[in-house]
């Protein structure tokens, strides 16, 4: 037997700020998740699978039109087409309370309720799945612990949104411990919520977040895919496996300038760090972050001329087919205030600590931004897009540009960007 596990697709997320990127590949990221679903699709017919679980957020909230009900449909159908079935789940973003907006979904889709968990059973490839979806956003109680016992004799899957302890960047919805989901008994538990691809427990359950299908910004790099499960009739054991079905490579170039002398050898560098992602990314469209770090003789150059180095590291990028830079930041610093035993100044430290103090507090923070309305000048998509001091990852992001300005400025070069 085999199974697809896919969770997180979020059809049509919106992708804000990306028209405040001038030459910014807009429409075929914006495309990218419908692209990477026709994948997922794709590979469970190659792969002729028994079942595709998916578990939750399916879309990235209300749809604007039925159109994004309709290309899910017409995937669905696919599927259907194969005979093979669908199980989901409603997650945070596509529960009850935020789709006021529906399509009838074809007859092997099966969407489990979201007033209590339910177990759908295939006799035929002694598979049984339990579930229980999202009726509202903001599920806070445990939902694990509710699950039905596994039925004797089949291979049962837990399909389950949840952030289980906490994860980073994730609300902390259906809270549940690994021992919940160990203590139900199953064989495999289907996770989504948590777009970084983790194996929570392996084998005798697996417990796996497949990650989401496809790379939303910056902060969502690498790989994206599914997870290929083969079950062992016989023995009812399972192996997994990952598949990419990503289309836009999301990457952070960290570039350690170290050793650099100058902007031409900091170059050099970027250039070698580009040319192994845009191996490893294949076909792809590479949109990288380039981030260059380190106490090096080339940190005065680079902040006194940072406009021209950004312009120089993005003429880098159009030598190489399918590559596309969202940023470029410099977080290096004076080269004496590297090994040599000299600490940075004390209002450097000061800063540090503020900044960490801030991004864990991200009300303080929006009340600092709004209170300072220089900062907002300092981003570009301000004002095409419409971003607001309410916008959590703009602030985020804003800040530390700020932060980063100040840095180098008390540490020694003038701060001019051309």
């Amino acid at each position: 037997m085999k199974l697809l596990h896919a969770a997180d697709l979020h059809i049509d997320s919106p992708l804000r700020g990306l028209s405040g990127y001038e030459g910014a590949p807009a429409a075929e990221i914006r495309g990218a998740a419908r692209r990477a679903v026709v994948n997922l699709v794709d590979l469970a017919l190659a792969e002729a699978v028994d079942a595709v679980l998916l578990a939750g957020d399916i879309y990235d909230g209300d749809w604007k039109d039925y159109h994004t009900g309709l290309f899910f449909t017409v995937q669905m159908r696919r599927l259907a087409e194969a005979d093979i079935p669908v199980l989901l789940v409603a997650g945070n973003h596509d529960a009850d309370s935020r789709i006021t907006r529906e399509l009838r979904l074809p007859a092997n889709v099966h969407r489990f309720s979201t007033a209590r968990p339910e177990t759908v059973a295939f006799e035929d490839l002694g598979l049984a799945v339990h579930g229980q979806g999202f009726a509202v956003r903001d599920v806070t109680e445990n939902l694990a612990v509710s699950y039905p016992a596994p039925r004797g004799g089949m291979f049962n899957v837990g399909l389950l949104h949840t952030a289980l302890t906490g994860a980073e960047g994730h609300a902390n919805y259906a809270p549940c411990s690994v021992g919940d989901l160990l203590s139900r008994g199953y064989d495999y538990w289907a996770l989504g919520h948590v777009h970084a691809r983790e194996v929570v427990h392996a084998a005798e359950p697996w417990i796996v977040f497949p990650g989401n299908v496809q790379g939303r910004h910056a902060r969502e790099t690498g790989p994206k895919g599914a997870t290929l499960i083969t079950v062992d009739g016989d023995r009812g054991r399972a192996e997994v496996e990952h598949r990419d079905l990503d289309v836009v490579r999301w990457a952070r170039l960290d570039v350690d300038a170290t050793e650099a002398t100058g902007i031409e050898d900091v170059l050099d560098l970027v250039r070698r760090r580009m040319a192994e992602e845009r191996a490893a990314a294949g076909d792809r469209l590479l949109a990288a972050r380039v981030r260059v770090v380190g106490a090096s003789d080339a940190h005065e150059a680079l902040w006194r001329d940072e406009r021209r180095f950004v312009f120089e590291a993005r003429a880098l990028a159009a030598e190489f087919s399918g590559v596309w830079l969202e940023k470029v930041r410099l977080e290096t610093r004076h080269a004496e205030l590297g090994d040599t035993g000299v600490e940075l100044p004390a209002l450097v430290e000061d800063l540090a600590r503020t900044a960490k103090a801030l991004r864990a507090d991200p009300d303080a923070l929006e009340q600092l931004i709004r209170s300072v309305p220089g900062l907002r000048t300092l981003d570009p998509k301000v004002a095409e897009e419409g971003i607001t001091p309410a916008d959590r990852a703009w602030r985020a992001d804003i800040f530390d540009q700020a932060v980063d300005l100040l840095t180098a400025l008390v540490t020694g070069t003038d701060g001019e960007s051309g």
